[in-house]
């Protein structure tokens, strides 16, 4: 399979980005003005994804590639069966108990059960490119499910997810039925199941978008939007894009942790209440000020990168092609930084995915040149400095 990156679709411009070429056919502006965070869109013919995955790329993961959980969940009528049903030992060699056993998964499959691989970014090297150039795009993490349905079947009842989702149709067919949120917007900690008499309400009444999906189909629903799917007369296999996005709250609950934080260092805060311990208005009063103070005052950056930097991983590192690179290190030897790395320079300090380096002075603008992205040689950047880049991970060699 090739990199989904190198595909082109005829007529699309070849500077458009993974949003427009390969899901939407909008431009970013029209996506983020019409459609981000509003409101379901369905895209007919959107690409051909066969280059990202295929029927051949589910049996190799189920069979050939010895995954554990939770790297797969199996559902049947709208209940997720126990892993015992679907694992076993890894055998001679491999003290593991909980690999994927593809003898039991074939007869759950044909007995109408779904099969759901999870963090496909991280197990199919095409997925995690799709993904990471997204997110890239997207300014929020992606990740991967693939959802593989016998004829006929439904893995899950009507729901929504606390997510935004692309779905992609990649074999057979799909029906679809989509209906308006019941709660918007659902946080991480609002499930479904909380408004579970809602959501059956709900999908009960006209749906918003009923229809059925073929391969190179895309749907894209926001946060909250119910939706149920059941195969048709063939085996199905979507894809589905979770946006894992970043909310106000979010940043309001960084900017609430810097405040107290900075509150930790008030002694009037840090003070016994009175004898008793009453709720009286003179401290609610005084210590609303100062909270309010603080969070005026407090700078959620700081937290806000930490929690971007923790929530992807950067992109993959040879050891053996780095350890090569190193021992071969020359000034003409091309050099880049590693992408997804959430590098930031704030003063001296360097802080990425892989973790933190301090530099003196005079190495802070080849630091500075490499934040773009380019590849660079070594000398440029002075033999020293890229060794030690290299070293930490930072670094790749500029042709890996």
């Amino acid at each position: 399979m090739s990199c989904p990156a190198d595909s082109r679709d005829p007529g699309v411009p070849s500077g458009a980005g993974i949003l427009e070429r390969r899901l939407t056919g909008l431009a970013p502006d029209a996506f983020a003005r019409d459609v981000w965070s509003r409101t379901a869109l369905l895209t007919r013919h959107a690409s051909d994804f066969s280059d990202v995955f295929d029927a051949g790329a589910v049996d190799e993961l189920l069979s050939r590639r010895g995954l554990r959980t939770p790297f797969l969940r199996v559902a049947k009528n709208g209940a997720v069966l126990p892993e015992s049903s679907y694992t076993s030992p890894g055998g001679v060699g491999a003290t593991i108990a909980d690999q994927l056993d593809d003898t039991a998964l074939w007869r759950l499959f044909a007995d109408g059960a779904t099969l759901v691989l999870q963090a496909l970014q991280r197990t199919w090297a095409p997925m995690g490119e799709l993904c990471a150039a997204l997110g890239a795009e997207l300014g929020h993490p992606v990740q991967a499910n693939a959802y593989v349905t016998p004829p006929q079947s439904q893995g899950f009842d009507d729901h929504y997810d606390v997510h935004d989702v692309f779905v992609i149709q990649i074999q057979g067919s799909k029906r679809w039925l989509v209906h308006e949120p019941v709660h918007r917007d659902p946080l991480r900690d609002q499930p479904w199941t909380e408004h579970r008499a809602a959501v059956a309400e709900a999908a009960e009444g006209p749906a918003y978008i009923d229809t059925v999906l073929e391969p190179g189909d895309v749907l894209y629903l926001p946060r909250g939007w119910l939706h149920a799917a059941r195969a048709k007369g063939e085996v199905s296999v979507h894809l589905t894009l979770g946006i894992h996005v970043r909310t106000r709250y979010a940043l309001a609950e960084q900017l609430a942790e810097a405040a107290l934080a900075a509150l930790r260092e008030d002694p009037w805060t840090r003070a016994t209440l009175p004898l008793g311990a009453d709720l009286t208005a003179e401290v609610l009063d005084g210590v609303r000020a100062r909270l309010t103070a603080a969070v005026a005052d407090a700078d959620p950056a700081p937290l806000y990168h930490r929690t971007r930097r923790g929530q992807g991983r950067p992109a993959p590192l040879g050891p053996l092609a780095q350890l090569a690179a190193v021992d071969a290190l020359a000034p003409e030897s091309p050099v880049r930084l590693r992408d997804a790395l959430e590098a930031r320079l704030e003063g001296d300090r360097l802080t990425t995915r892989v973790g933190w380096l301090d530099f003196p002075a005079a190495d802070l603008p080849a630091v500075t040149r490499l934040l773009d992205g380019e590849v660079r040689t070594a000398g440029d950047l002075g033999l020293p400095l890229a060794g030690r880049l290299l070293r930490a991970g930072v670094l790749l060699p500029g042709g890996q």
